[in-house]
């Protein structure tokens, strides 16, 4: 199918690893220019190599901590001098580690509330410019099956993220008269860096091996398997369409059907 998105510049967050990576990595075969982001040059140089030998689209590497207001700021400037306007903008960014509620710090929510939830506001309000200008844009948050199925041990992002889903909802009612969409994605358990960091957490609580846990986790959902990063990428690159201009305010699992919920 072709997504007639050749030649449309975006910048995907949080990109070295995981499924940022794979947003950018799919992008980039449907002839999307990018600008991908890591906290370190190093992993994501990695990256924009890796991309650069399957496509043939401009890339742009940049380092930034997405926690602090500056280094948004300095990620967007250098994305906006390299590719001149941005069309499609993917938020995304680690999510809060795993915890007891009563570990917890205020800090630990401070830190997860502006890399989580700031990150997307501060990153959506600098793109909406040229969006508005050209009457196309797509918004797309990367955020987690925890806001319709709260996973245990997720305090930070059971919480946070259903913020973000609440504000995505109201902007894409603000926008849509200038032709931008805004949605979510919310994966389930998917073999990712993060996935790796849940299953030593419950390794580790539980005092179960982690080949036990993880095998748990799979007989659990109705597809018998645990996700892969590109089963999130594919739907990305679809939401990112011109295909998809009639869909907006959505939260859309993918999840194996694990969520319990209709919508």
């Amino acid at each position: 199918m072709d997504l007639s998105i050749k030649g449309k510049n975006a910048i995907v967050c949080a990109s070295s690893q995981g499924l940022g990576k794979s947003a950018a990595v799919d992008l980039a075969k449907e002839g999307v220019n990018i600008a991908i982001c890591s906290r370190n040059q190093e992993k994501i140089d990695l990256v924009k190599n890796e991309i650069e030998n399957i496509s043939d689209v401009k890339v742009v590497a940049i380092q930034a901590d997405l926690s602090l207001e500056k280094d948004i700021d300095t990620l967007f400037n250098k994305a906006k001098e390299e590719l001149k306007t941005i069309d499609i903008l993917i938020n995304n960014n680690g999510g809060p580690p795993p915890s007891t509620f009563e570990e917890l710090t205020d800090e630990d929510w401070q830190k997860a509330f502006n890399s989580t939830m700031m990150s997307a506001i501060r990153l959506s309000k600098h793109v909406l410019a040229d969006m508005k200008k050209n009457k196309w844009g797509r918004i797309i948050n990367i955020s987690s099956v925890s806001v319709k199925t709260p996973v245990n041990g997720l305090f930070l992002s059971n919480s946070i993220r259903m913020g973000v889903l609440g504000w995505a909802k109201a902007l894409s009612d603000e926008v849509a008269p200038h032709g931008i969409t805004v949605n979510s994605v919310c994966p389930g358990t998917t073999k990712t860096e993060r996935i790796e960091q849940i299953l030593n957490s419950q390794s580790e609580s539980s005092g179960k091996d982690k080949s036990e846990i993880e095998e748990a986790m799979a007989n659990s959902i109705p597809m018998l398997r645990i996700g892969e990063a590109s089963d999130l990428s594919a739907l990305i690159a679809f939401l990112a369409s011109e295909k998809a201009s009639y869909m907006t305010g959505l939260a859309i699992q993918v999840d194996g059907g694990s969520a319990r919920t209709f919508y």
